[in-house]
């Protein structure tokens, strides 16, 4: 499986933006795909998950309301929209792909990675 993930920049607070991950490769309809962020120094952040049939999606808590996981059946592209975005929410994000949905929020769990987009919020 290989994925690729962009469509990061710079916006300012408040503003809306969409992440494409774009994946190619054999893919279970229970396998879990999902964001991902990091900023400097930290691990690697829940953002998102979905499963690949696209009957269960998944948000952060911190991201509930404000950002939502798609996915486009047709171009086997998952989205993360994210909107009203935060100062906060500066970091680079990830998207990533695991057999199964054990303990998805856990990045550990996660077996192929996309490289990283990075998303920066001024205020």
């Amino acid at each position: 499986v290989q994925l690729q993930a962009f469509g990061g920049g710079s916006v300012q607070a408040g503003s809306s933006l969409t992440l494409s991950c774009a994946a190619s490769g054999r893919i279970g309809s229970t396998d879990m795909i999902g964001w991902f962020r990091q900023t400097p120094g930290t691990e690697r952040e829940y953002v998102a998950a979905m499963t690949w049939s696209g009957n269960t999606r998944l948000h952060a808590p911190a991201v509930k309301g404000r950002f939502t996981i798609a996915k486009d059946n047709v171009k086997n592209t998952v989205y993360l929209r994210m909107d009203n975005l935060e100062p906060e929410d500066t970091a680079v994000y990830y998207c990533a792909l695991q057999a199964g949905r054990l303990r998805y929020t856990q990045y550990a769990m996660y077996s192929s990675w996309g490289q990283g987009t990075q998303v920066t919020v001024s205020s």
